[in-house]
C-alpha cells in the first residue's frame, strides 16, 4: 500500500484478457447484426458478401497514398502512416454508425484476406465490449467459396428454360412466376441488362462479373433443390457479364417451355418495357448505330427517321423483323420445346395466364 493505493489490483486489473475477436468460417452457422466490409469502396464496389455494409479503414486515395509511402519510403513509415489513417476511420465510424449499437450487438467484420484491416476495427469493439466476429481468410476466402460453389449447385436442380422471341415477355412470366410461389434465376435482373444492344438500364449500371456471380450463388443458395427452377433461355452473355459455365451448361441442358406470342403483341410489350428509350431518343439512336457495320447506311437512316417522327410502333416492329428475330433464331442454343403457350395479349393478365399454365405444366411432366 503506498499512499492509499492497493497497486497489486491495479496490476492484476491491467493483465486481465482482454475481449478477442472471434474467428468466423464459411458457410455461416448464426446470423450476424452487421457484416462489415473494412475494404476500400472500389473493393467493395467490385464485389461483396451479401447483405454487407461499407466502412472503409483506407479508402481509395488513402491505399494509394499508404502505397506510395511503402514504395517511396519504407514499410515502416507506410505502416505508421497507414495507421493513423485507420484510427482516424474507426473513431470517426464509432462516432458515426456504432454509436447507438446495444451491448448484444454482434457484428461480422471482414477484408481482403483477414489482415491488418479488419483486426484493427476487430478489436477496438471486442474491447469495447461487443461479440465481434472476423471472416476467416477475408473476401479471398469468399470468393473461392462462391466458385466452388458455383460448379456444384447448378447441377442439383431441375432447370425449366422459358424460351421466345425478343418482346415475348419472358422475364414479365418469370416474375408472375416467382409471385404465384415458383423458384426463379432472373438473370437479367441479376445483371442489369436485358441482354440485347438496346438492353442496358440507364438509371443502373452493370455489376461486375464477380458481383455477378455472387449474385447468382446467393440466389441459388436459397432455393430447394427439390422443386424446379425456372430461368429465361438468355444468351451466355448478358451485357458484359457472362453465365457462369455450370450455369450456363445446367440452363441449355434444361426442359424448355415455348412462348408464342403475336407480332403486334410483342410491338406493344415492347412500347412498354422499353418505355425509357421513348422517353430519350438520343440514347436510342446512339445505341442504334452500334448496328451500322451489320446492316448498313441505309437501314440506320431508315430506323432514325421513324425515331425523329415518334413513330414508335413502326420502329419496334421493324426492328425485330430485321434485326432482333432473325437474331434470336440464329443464337438460340437450347432444347426444341416441351411445351409452347400462344397467345394473344401480353398484358399483366396475359403474362398471370402464361405463369400458370407453366406451372401447372410443370406438375404433368
Amino acid at each position: 500500500m503506498v499512499c492509499g493505493f492497493d497497486y497489486r489490483t491495479e496490476a492484476t486489473t491491467r493483465h486481465m484478457p482482454q475481449p478477442q475477436p472471434i474467428t468466423a468460417t464459411l458457410p455461416f452457422d448464426e446470423s450476424f447484426d452487421d457484416i462489415i466490409d473494412v475494404r476500400s469502396e472500389s473493393e467493395f464496389a467490385e464485389d461483396r458478401l451479401p447483405g454487407s455494409i461499407n466502412l472503409p479503414l483506407l479508402n481509395d486515395s488513402q491505399r494509394v497514398e499508404v502505397g506510395t509511402d511503402y514504395k517511396q519510403v519504407g514499410g515502416f513509415e507506410a505502416k505508421r502512416s497507414g495507421a493513423v489513417l485507420i484510427m482516424a476511420n474507426i473513431s470517426r465510424h464509432l462516432a458515426e454508425h456504432f454509436a447507438d449499437k446495444p451491448k448484444s450487438y454482434r457484428p461480422l467484420i471482414y477484408c481482403w484476406r483477414g489482415g491488418q484491416r479488419s483486426q484493427s476495427l476487430a478489436v477496438v469493439l471486442a474491447a469495447i465490449g461487443w461479440r465481434t466476429h472476423i471472416l476467416d481468410g477475408g473476401y479471398k476466402t469468399y470468393r473461392r467459396h462462391i466458385l466452388d460453389q458455383l460448379e456444384i449447385l447448378p447441377a442439383q436442380f431441375r432447370w425449366i428454360a422459358i424460351n421466345g422471341l425478343t418482346g415475348s415477355a419472358k422475364t414479365r412470366v418469370l416474375h408472375h412466376l416467382a409471385e404465384q410461389g415458383e423458384q426463379i434465376l432472373d438473370l437479367e435482373g441479376l445483371a442489369n441488362h436485358k441482354g440485347s444492344v438496346l438492353g442496358l438500364d440507364p438509371d443502373n449500371p452493370q455489376p461486375s462479373q464477380k458481383l455477378f456471380e455472387s449474385r447468382i450463388h446467393h440466389a441459388l443458395a436459397g432455393m430447394d433443390a427439390s422443386r424446379p427452377v425456372f430461368v429465361e433461355a438468355e444468351s451466355k452473355k448478358v451485357g458484359n457479364v457472362h453465365c457462369p459455365e455450370a450455369v450456363w451448361k445446367a440452363m441449355t441442358g434444361s426442359t424448355v417451355f415455348r412462348i408464342e406470342a403475336e407480332r403486334m403483341a410483342r410491338v406493344q410489350f415492347l412500347l412498354e418495357d422499353y418505355g425509357h428509350f421513348l422517353k430519350n431518343p438520343d440514347l436510342l439512336q446512339e445505341r442504334i448505330h452500334l448496328l451500322r457495320e451489320r446492316y448498313g447506311q441505309a437501314q440506320i437512316e431508315h430506323w432514325e427517321a421513324q425515331i425523329a417522327g415518334a413513330d414508335w410502333p413502326a420502329f419496334v416492329d421493324s426492328i425485330l423483323e430485321v434485326h432482333y428475330d432473325p437474331s434470336y433464331k440464329s443464337s438460340v442454343r437450347y432444347p426444341k420445346a416441351t411445351e409452347v403457350f400462344t397467345t394473344d395479349t401480353l398484358d399483366a393478365d396475359g403474362q398471370s395466364a402464361l405463369a400458370r399454365n407453366m406451372a401447372r405444366a410443370v406438375t404433368e411432366l
